[in-house]
């Protein structure tokens, strides 16, 4: 089982390994693609720019300011255009007399680099390319390099810095490290900040007299990186020691003769190494599963006759059991549909009750009434009868303009009582009326005229505050007069007798409400009244005087219009009834 275990991880190893390397081809492919392409496009502008007149011009006559001052604008003004680092123009001897970045902090106007090799190619008349850290910019950047020609001579050279910060951004983060190494082994650019200007080959000292000589690294830093190489079958292996970590990288490289360096393309193996583990693990498990398998299907098929039996005895059990229970369910439901049909009858029946009791409310309210009402219609009538017979006297004396007026007195009482008449009848009526649009101010005229007997007998006086504006309800209109009838009189109740009689009735609008608040200036509500208040059949009124319904019927009837009713002691003294409806904005909107 060892023996199959290695062999496996091997297998699986160097399969893997190959399908990275693969990847990691394709990988090193683009980044060489990448690069070309980025750099390509930028190697014939150098001998473009040197064919400008004032270029030209300005080589022929280096001294001349004004040729300088209209070089460097317009250098910077193709540099800005093609979004290079610096181009500049350098005389034979090294000297800049023109750049891009000329009014700059790190100007290379003045600055001399004949040291640098592209320099020294391009004035020897040959198209030229550099890569290097900037020693007066100190920014890392590609060179292109051109002799600027006037006829066949040679006058200078023009050279023209690529950025390469972006393409170096593009390989950050992702799944390979990518890193471009020079000649002498020495990191370039890279993906990895930490990596910059580390040697993956020994720094030996030729090798760093080279470098120090074109000056290419500037006073950057040069460390060797600590790598140990390696193979794996055909492929390139190299450990890179940081810190105290180990990290094995799978290498594909590729050397670029016309950039003279080499990109690298390295793929961590642990991925690598982990899936062969993986994969080998998973084949043993599947063996060791594979083994128990069987083991199971043996048992299994020794047991299944026994479980089939099992089975069956058990299936003839719950059959007989869904009967059982299915016989208990019908039951059940015959017994629960008969209390259906029992709880709607009752329903019914609790309606009918509620609605005789709110009618016996409005009677035993009309009752209390009745005394103060006939000397409300007495009056009128002996009025009239007054009236009456002056008209005899008066007509038989032809003063008929007086007898005329003396009738229209009595037609004016007589309306008087039927107004009275109509609203005890509409008060009295079992209302069957659907929730519409009331107007509070309607309401309460209507109601003041029923209660007006009422609040008479108590010498009580009604304000009324409904604002500019009385506001709509949604209510019953003659439930809503019930209500307030029950209020109000309980209201004159309370202060009958007292110093101050004043009833407030006022009405105002909250948001999507209407509060109607009632208020009198009588003793109050204690606390162990209010809490029994709405209940049915409490009353505080002597024998004879009150059923105690009134207060639990409005409840009822303000509950049912989808409002509330409660009741609080004034802080200044009295009893405070709030009613709180739907507030509707016209009476139209019921009917929408």
């Amino acid at each position: 089982m060892i023996a199959l275990a290695y062999q496996g991880g091997v297998l699986a190893t160097r399969s893997y390994m190959d399908e990275a390397s693969l990847q990691a081809e394709t990988a090193l492919r683009l980044a060489v693609s990448a690069l070309g392409g980025h750099l390509g496009r930028y190697e014939p502008l150098p001998a473009l720019i040197s064919d400008h007149e004032g270029i030209e011009t300005l080589i022929t006559q280096p001294g001349d300011p004004r040729l300088r001052e209209e070089a460097n604008v317009y250098l910077k003004s193709i540099n800005s255009l093609l979004g290079s680092s610096d181009i500049y123009v350098m005389t034979l001897d090294g000297d800049t007399i023109a750049a891009s970045n000329y009014d700059g902090s790190a100007s290379f106007v003045g600055q001399n680099f004949s040291y640098r090799p592209y320099f020294k190619d391009a004035a020897k008349g040959r198209q030229s390319r550099f890569y290097a850290l900037g020693t007066t910019s100190s920014k890392r950047g590609y060179y292109f390099a051109s002799p600027i020609l006037i006829g066949t001579v040679i006058k200078g050279v023009i050279v023209f810095k690529v950025d390469i910060d972006t393409i170096e951004a593009s390989w950050r983060g992702g799944e390979y490290k990518i890193f471009v190494s020079d000649p002498e082994g020495i990191i370039f650019m890279t993906g990895s900040a930490e990596w910059l200007y580390s040697g993956i080959l020994p720094l030996t000292p030729q090798r760093r007299a080279r470098t120090e000589a074109s000056r290419r690294y500037s006073d950057a830093n040069l460390t060797a990186l600590p790598v140990e190489r390696g193979t794996s079958g055909n492929h390139a292996l190299m450990t890179v020691r940081e810190g105290s970590d180990r990290r094995e990288y799978l290498v594909l490289s590729q050397y670029v003769p016309e950039a003279d360096w080499t990109v690298n393309v390295l793929l961590d193996t642990r991925s690598v190494r982990t899936q062969a583990r993986t994969i080998v693990a998973a084949g043993i498990l599947l063996l060791c599963l594979a083994g128990l398998a069987v083991a199971i299907l043996l048992q299994r098929r020794a047991r299944l006759s026994e479980r089939m039996q099992m089975q069956k005895e058990a299936q003839n059990e719950l059959e007989h059991r869904v009967e059982a229970r299915t016989a208990d369910l019908a039951r059940v439901n015959r017994r629960i549909e008969r209390e259906i049909a029992e709880k709607r009858l009752t329903e019914q029946q609790l309606r009918q009750t509620q609605a005789d009791l709110i009618q016996a409310g409005k009677l035993a309210g009309l009752g209390q009434m009745s005394a103060a009402l006939s000397h409300e219609l007495n009056q009128p009538l002996a009025a009239a009868k007054t009236y009456a017979d002056s008209a005899a006297v008066l007509i038989d004396r032809n003063r008929t303009e007086e007898a005329r007026d003396n009738i229209r007195r009595i037609s004016a009482l007589i309306d008087r009582m039927a107004s009275i008449s109509r609203h005890l009848r509409n008060f009295a009526r079992k209302p069957n009326e659907e929730l519409a649009a009331v107007p509070i101010d309607e309401a309460i005229r209507d109601t003041a005229e029923i209660v007006a007997a009422r609040l008479a007998a108590a010498d009580a006086h009604l304000e009324l505050d409904l604002g500019e504006t009385p506001p709509i309800v949604r209510a019953g209109p003659v439930r809503l007069q019930q209500v307030l009838v029950n209020v109000i009189s309980n209201a004159a109740d309370a202060i009958e007798g007292l110093d101050d009689r004043r009833i407030r009735v006022s009405a105002r609008r909250e948001g999507g409400r209407v509060a109607i608040i009632v208020r009198d200036h009588g003793p109050g509500v204690s606390p162990s009244i209010a809490e029994r208040i709405f209940d049915p059949f409490f009353t505080t009124k002597g024998v004879g005087k009150g059923l105690g319904l009134g207060l639990s019927i409005s409840y009822n009837i303000i509950k049912d219009f989808g409002g509330s009713l409660s009741v609080s002691n004034h802080p200044d003294g009295g009893a405070v009834f709030r009613i709180d409806l739907d507030a509707m904005a016209t009476i139209s909107e019921a009917a929408e």
